[in-house]
């Protein structure tokens, strides 16, 4: 998924595939992504040559096993979008104790993913280099996930392109329907309009309850980086979203 908080290194990531555009899957869905083929550094490419097996998963049309691939039972977050990995890294290296499922197109965010993790030896990540959408669907059961985090998704800015932004209403059930009861949805953007629908689409989510009245501060576990504090001396503003999975009520305990 496309995303804005690294957006210099993202730039030099997606350089034009000879034009060609695949927005929309041969199904007729919208993607929120324009698949290209992105520079490489030669770290990268040595991280992917040397690591790529340790750490990234292959994406099958069945579920992943998360504790089979983290080799323990600890809570696991899921990342959508993850760019060229500086934030993942760090809430990583901040919470050992929980999993992080990057998912992320870009091959040379990829490659920039796994060599933070070779470099910090980290143990707690694992990559999926697919389309979000196909590994809420197929690779991620229900009621399996204790987070999801969605970083500075592309705004899509033109009304024309709104339609392919990331948190729409389907996207956000499916989304809702892979968290345990309780599992959190923290999105962040630094687009007030597309803050605006995020709230519109989350609150409007019956599986979903805000966790604050309206945006919420920014959780101490998300970092700054350098890219979103230069957005913020220039004015933007930046909205954190954090809502949870609704429980149970007791009447549906009861049925159960």
């Amino acid at each position: 998924m496309s995303t804005t908080h690294e957006s210099a290194d993202r730039d030099a990531a997606r350089q034009p595939e000879s034009g060609r555009n695949n927005s929309s899957t041969r199904s007729g869905r919208i993607k929120s992504y324009v698949r290209r083929q992105g520079k490489m550094t030669a770290g990268q490419r040595r991280a992917l040559l040397k690591d790529a097996q340790r750490w990234i998963v292959s994406f099958e049309s069945k579920p992943i096993d998360l504790a089979r691939i983290f080799q323990n039972q600890n809570p696991v977050v899921l990342e959508i979008g993850f760019g060229m990995g500086e934030t993942t890294q760090t809430i990583a290296q901040k919470r050992p104790e929980v999993n992080f499922l990057g998912v992320e197109v870009y091959t040379a965010g990829v490659g920039s993913l796994v060599n933070r993790i070779t470099q910090s030896n980290l143990s707690n990540i694992r990559i999926i280099q697919h389309d979000a959408v196909e590994v809420l669907e197929q690779a991620i059961l229900p009621d399996s996930l204790d987070a999801v985090h969605i970083f500075f998704p592309d705004p899509w800015h033109k009304k024309k392109h709104h339609k392919r932004r990331l948190i729409q209403p389907a996207f956000t059930t499916l989304v809702a329907s892979r968290l345990k009861p309780g599992g959190l949805l923290h999105c962040a953007t630094d687009w007030e309009p597309y803050a605006e629908q995020m709230l519109e689409v989350l609150s409007s989510c019956p599986l979903l309850q805000n966790t604050c009245h309206g945006y919420g501060p920014r959780p101490d576990y998300r970092p700054v980086t350098k890219f979103e504090t230069r957005g913020l001396r220039l004015g933007h503003k930046v909205a954190d979203l954090v809502f949870s999975r609704r429980l149970p009520s007791p009447a549906n305990q009861t049925a159960s």
